[in-house]
């Protein structure tokens, strides 16, 4: 339970009407969920705009009410805080509310198109194998500590999102590492928080449905690094062209990882193959169990923050070598007796969709043949599905265009829209197979010994979204059953 007047505390506030010493012991932006002395926070979303529902939740229970714009009338007894921004005000308030969790963890940020996911997760296994009790928040999954807390967006809303900050500084974590999604920079969810250091590993063309333009989704994740305080560390990928833009006006302390341009945290790679990665990390040369050159820029990245955060060099290079990535990212598995190597993959854009074949197309021999299996999400931005189809031929033998998450979508339109975009030459390489599981089935059957069967766009998911329904499915799982059938 706080007090009005303590939660508010840095909020941008127009007018107050009412009592500021309300006893509040709930937040919400939900009028569902309202109860008793509950506070309501009016957002105004994609779907729905919470100042309709202001008369409702009052007569649920609540005593304060945050908003834009008041209603025509205030009910007595009710305390009604306008401020500029009610998104932001939601960071704020969930902020103090909780007891300002992240001034007593060390929270890092992670942005970008790809590689997200693969950073955040080897800063937790790494400080967690370095002795350091972590969280993480992710979207394959949130840990606090060795607990696992099912992930529902890449970046949960500011309540749920202080909610678990809290929950990790009551169980003792120091450490917190979080994906921070352009959608959660461009909504306030991360507003009021207090971050040790953010790293930017790329940025490509994605989300242009919700951003409408490249500049536009630019903009919001600079933001992330405008907004650093000057005790934090803000580390670029010094090879992405706009790795320097992201960093031009932090105040934070900048420094720069890659392979191919001068940075502070330089790498080089000696070897790539299934083995995993031999690098030159300044003058130590490591071994690392993770694969491609992707996953070099991950590394960099997460040994640059570790220094960043006070680690000893040399136990880090060690921890960092025994360590494997996130689920469903360049997961792969091998048939015991065709020896067909399968490996399901989260690529879901054409840049991730290049590093991934690309890093394939260096680990084969020479003889195998590449079969992708690939499809676009629905109700999302519709210029990648040409190029992502294009993309998928351009680098392999035979390519099956299939769903992915189609949604509201009919999946077929999808295949269609992917086909737009082909060469008459790769006209030639392609199959459309609506059935994700058909799909599998025949890039399976396809497949000769020593041949790659990539699997793209899901990843860790183990669902299919279709007509709003969520359907059981695990790319991984269905891989491993034809595998069985195949060696019987």
């Amino acid at each position: 339970m706080a007090q009005l007047q303590d939660i508010l505390y840095k909020v941008s506030i127009r007018s107050i009407h009412g009592d500021m010493g309300q006893a509040i012991d709930r937040l919400e932006t939900d009028s569902r969920k309202i109860t008793r002395n509950s506070l309501f926070i009016a957002l105004r979303g994609t779907h729905a705009d919470g100042h309709q529902f202001i008369g409702q939740v009052v007569q649920a229970g609540a005593v304060a009410i945050v908003c834009e714009s008041l209603p025509a009338s205030l009910s007595e007894g009710v305390t009604y805080v306008e401020v500029e921004n009610s998104a932001a005000a939601a960071g704020y308030i969930a902020h103090n509310f909780y007891g300002q969790p992240s001034e007593k963890i060390r929270l890092v940020g992670v942005t970008g198109t790809n590689g997200k996911t693969t950073i955040a997760t080897l800063l937790y296994k790494l400080f967690t194998a370095l002795g350091s009790k972590c969280g993480l928040l992710s979207t394959v999954e949130n840990y606090v500590g060795e607990r696992i807390v099912p992930a529902t967006h890449t970046t949960p809303d500011a309540i749920s999102l202080n909610a678990l900050l809290k929950e990790m500084v009551d169980e003792g974590c120091t450490h917190v590492f979080m994906e921070t999604s352009s959608h959660a920079i461009h909504q306030q969810r991360i507003a009021g928080l207090k971050y040790a250091g953010g790293l930017f590993s790329n940025i490509t063309h994605d989300h242009l449905d919700y951003h409408k333009t490249f500049e536009e989704y630019i903009r919001v994740k600079k933001a992330f690094f405008d907004g650093l305080p000057s005790d934090a560390f803000a580390i670029s990928n010094a090879d992405d062209k706009r790795g320097s833009v992201m960093l031009q006006n932090t105040n934070a302390k900048k420094y720069f990882y890659g392979l191919r341009n001068p940075a502070d945290f330089k790498g080089k790679v000696l070897e790539n193959n299934l083995t995993g990665l031999v690098m030159m990390i300044g003058d130590q040369e490591v071994h690392f169990r993770l694969i491609g050159e992707f996953n070099a820029y991950n590394l960099l990245a997460v040994f640059g923050a570790a220094i960043c955060l006070g680690e000893d060099r040399q136990e880090v290079l060690r921890s960092l070598s025994v360590l494997s990535g996130a689920e469903g990212r360049f997961d792969y598995s091998v048939s015991p007796k065709e020896r067909v190597i399968g490996i399901v993959d989260y690529a879901h854009t054409p840049d991730a969709l290049v590093n991934v074949l690309s890093t394939i197309q260096k680990l084969r021999k020479g003889h195998e043949h590449i079969i992708t299996v690939v499809g676009c999400g629905g109700d999302r931005d519709k210029t990648k599905r040409p190029v992502m189809g294009q993309t998928a031929c351009d680098y392999s033998d035979k390519v099956i265009f299939t769903s992915d998450n189609p949604r509201s979508e009919d999946p077929g339109q999808i295949l269609r829209d992917m086909e737009t975009g082909l060469s008459t030459a790769a006209k030639r390489k392609y199959i459309p197979i609506v059935d994700r599981k058909d799909a599998i089935r025949t890039a399976i059957n396809l497949a000769r010994s020593e041949d790659i069967v990539l699997i793209a766009g899901k990843g860790h998911e183990k669902y299919q979204e279709i007509k709003g329904v969520k359907y059981p499915f695990d790319d991984k799982q269905v891989l491993l059953e034809m595998f069985s059938l195949m060696d019987k």
